[in-house]
C-alpha cells in the first residue's frame, strides 16, 4: 500500500524559508513521478512542482520558481519542498502526491494536473505573516 505522508509545515514571516518533507512507503520514489500541490482557502488545489518520473527533470508554476526547488533522496525514499523567500499568498495546506503511469513524454498539461495522481498525502499547513 503506498502512503505519503507530510511535514514540516509551520507559521513563518513574509521572506522566511521553510522545508516541506514527504515520506513514502510502498514504492520506490526513484520510479515514479512526485509532485507538490497546494491549496490555500478558499481556493482549488493548484500545482506547485514536479519531478518527473524519468531522469531529473522538474518543472515548477510561474509563481513560485526561482522561490521553490523540489529535492528528492532516493535512499531515504523522500521528497522535499524547499520554500524560499515566502509571501502571504504562499499560505496554503501543501499536499504531496505520486502518479502511478509511466507516460513516454513530459507534457505539462499532464503533470499539473491533480486528477492524474493516484495516492496523496494528508497536508502539511504553511502560514505565512506579513
Amino acid at each position: 500500500q503506498v502512503q505519503l505522508v507530510e511535514s514540516g509545515g509551520g507559521m513563518v514571516q513574509a521572506g522566511g524559508s521553510l522545508r516541506l518533507s514527504c515520506a513514502v512507503s510502498g514504492r520506490p520514489i526513484a520510479s515514479y513521478t512526485m509532485a507538490w500541490f497546494r491549496q490555500g482557502p478558499g481556493k482549488e488545489r493548484e500545482f506547485v512542482a514536479v519531478w518527473w518520473w524519468r531522469g531529473t527533470t522538474t518543472y515548477y508554476a510561474d509563481s513560485v520558481k526561482g522561490r521553490f526547488t523540489v529535492v528528492r533522496d532516493n535512499a531515504k525514499n523522500m521528497m522535499y519542498l524547499q520554500m524560499n523567500s515566502l509571501k502571504p499568498e504562499d499560505t496554503a495546506v501543501y499536499y504531496c502526491a505520486t502518479d502511478t503511469e509511466h507516460p513516454s513524454t513530459f507534457k505539462i498539461a499532464y503533470v499539473a494536473v491533480a486528477r492524474e495522481y493516484d495516492y496523496w498525502g494528508q497536508g502539511t499547513q504553511v502560514t505565512v505573516s506579513p
